[in-house]
C-alpha cells in the first residue's frame, strides 16, 4: 500500500466514522427530547442520561470532523534513509526477535489500524511516546519503547 493509498483509506475511515457518530448523536438527541423520556418523578434520570449520551456522541463527531480536515490538508512528505522522521513518515521497525511493525506518523487518530495485503499499519502521533521517540531519527537508528522494565528495542529498517 502506498502512502497515498494509506491516506485515502484513513480519510474514508474517518468519513464513515463521522457519518456514524453524526447519526448516533442525532438519534440520541431525539431520544432525549422524546415525550416518553420525560421524567416521571425527581429520581427518573432517563432524559438526563440520554442527553449526556447525545452530547458525548456530538463531541466525538466534532473531533472526527476536525481530524478529518487535518488529514485532508496533509501533504505527504518523501523520505529516504537519511531523512529525519517527521509527520507523514511510514516507518518500518524491527524488534530484537526480527518481528516487523509498520507505523504511520499522522497528526491525530493514533491507534487506528489499517489492514493491507501484507499486514497492518498502525497510526501513531508525535505526542505518543513511540511517536515522540521516532521524531528526528533515521534508518538504522535504534530506540526503546514501553515501560523501562519492559521496554522493547527496535531498529528503524525503512522510512518512506
Amino acid at each position: 500500500m502506498t502512502k497515498q493509498q494509506l491516506l485515502l483509506t484513513i480519510i474514508a475511515r474517518l468519513e464513515a466514522d463521522l457519518a456514524l457518530f453524526t447519526v448516533a448523536a442525532r438519534t440520541a438527541h431525539e431520544a432525549a427530547t422524546h415525550e416518553e423520556c420525560a421524567p416521571d418523578n425527581k429520581y427518573d434520570t432517563t432524559a438526563l442520561e440520554a442527553s449526556y449520551l447525545a452530547q458525548g456522541q456530538a463531541n466525538r463527531a466534532r473531533d472526527i470532523r476536525q481530524n478529518l480536515e487535518a488529514y485532508r490538508a496533509l501533504t505527504l512528505q518523501v523520505f529516504d534513509d537519511s531523512t529525519p522522521i517527521r509527520l507523514t513518515a511510514l516507518v518500518w521497525l524491527e524488534d530484537e526477535e526480527g518481528n516487523e511493525r509498520r507505523l504511520f506518523l499522522g497528526p491525530n487518530e493514533g491507534g487506528m489500524k489499517i489492514s493491507c495485503e501484507d499486514g497492518e499499519i498502525v497510526l501513531i502521533t508525535p505526542v505518543s511516546p513511540l511517536g515522540g521517540s521516532l521524531l528526528g531519527k533515521r534508518v538504522g537508528d535504534e530506540l526503546r519503547a514501553g515501560d523501562a522494565a519492559d521496554a522493547t528495542g527496535y531498529t528503524i529498517v525503512a522510512v518512506v
